[in-house]
């Protein structure tokens, strides 16, 4: 027989569904309007500090809004997710190899040109030749949205999901699988050619390994690093 939920469990399933129906949501309504998105994002006409903050709210809402309600509803601080100064070294420099396979796959297929923190981000190259105070509040907000929460955002889902159906095997982690299948889909990386079924690889191993060592280490800095340092950064 199925034994009943216990408080704790309930309460954690609540948790998970209000991060995934709030991701969810922001997602759809960020793809139906994408086209209009897009027209603000990249009109000069527009103050590049406006256009970044609009594009920042449509990333956090799907990346870090859900987290975010979550902690205010539990009372909840992110510091018990990992955000802890014991083991900081450690988890960045494994989270860094976990890194290697994914720059050995761009270079490999000359997709390296360059290296910038969040280059990949529209507004970030425009934003650092902008002068003074308006780059640094403008990469502020960059580093906060596309950084930190879109790094924590991984770390918090899998530490619920981890919470609620544990695994008695260190290395079968069902949180840090359900976040590397999530990224897949959500950038759309669903390999089909030998090529593309090798960058979901390097994908894979960059989510789930970062996952796995903040499990290890208890320290989820080495995540924030991966998204702060290397993930828009090639």
């Amino acid at each position: 027989m199925m034994r009943k939920p216990t408080i704790e469990q309930k309460r954690l399933n609540v948790d998970l569904w209000i991060i995934l129906a709030t991701t969810f949501a922001a997602l759809e309504i960020c793809m139906a309007f994408q086209s209009q998105f897009n027209n603000i994002v990249k009109d000069m006409h527009i103050h590049i500090l406006l256009r970044t903050l609009t594009a920042a709210i449509c990333q956090f809402s799907i990346a870090g809004l859900g987290i975010s309600i979550v902690a205010i509803y539990r009372k909840e601080s992110f510091f018990s997710h990992g955000l802890r100064f014991k083991g900081t070294l450690k988890s960045i420099v494994f989270c860094i190899l976990c890194f290697v396979p994914h720059i050995i796959f761009l270079a490999a297929t000359k997709q390296i040109t360059s290296y910038l923190p969040f280059q990949s981000v529209w507004m970030t190259k425009e934003a650092l030749s902008s002068g003074f105070p308006v780059n640094s509040v403008t990469m502020l907000i960059i580093t906060t949205v596309w950084g930190f929460f879109e790094g924590f955002n991984y770390v918090v889902i899998s530490d619920k999901i981890n919470q609620r159906y544990p695994s008695k095997n260190r290395l079968l982690n069902w949180g840090a699988i359900f976040c590397a299948v999530t990224c897949i889909l959500i950038h759309g990386m669903i390999g089909v050619t030998l090529e593309g079924f090798i960058e979901m690889l390097t994908v894979i191993i960059i989510i789930y390994g970062m996952l796995i060592i903040r499990e290890i280490t208890g320290n989820a800095w080495g995540c924030i690093f991966i998204f702060v340092f290397l993930w828009n950064a090639f």
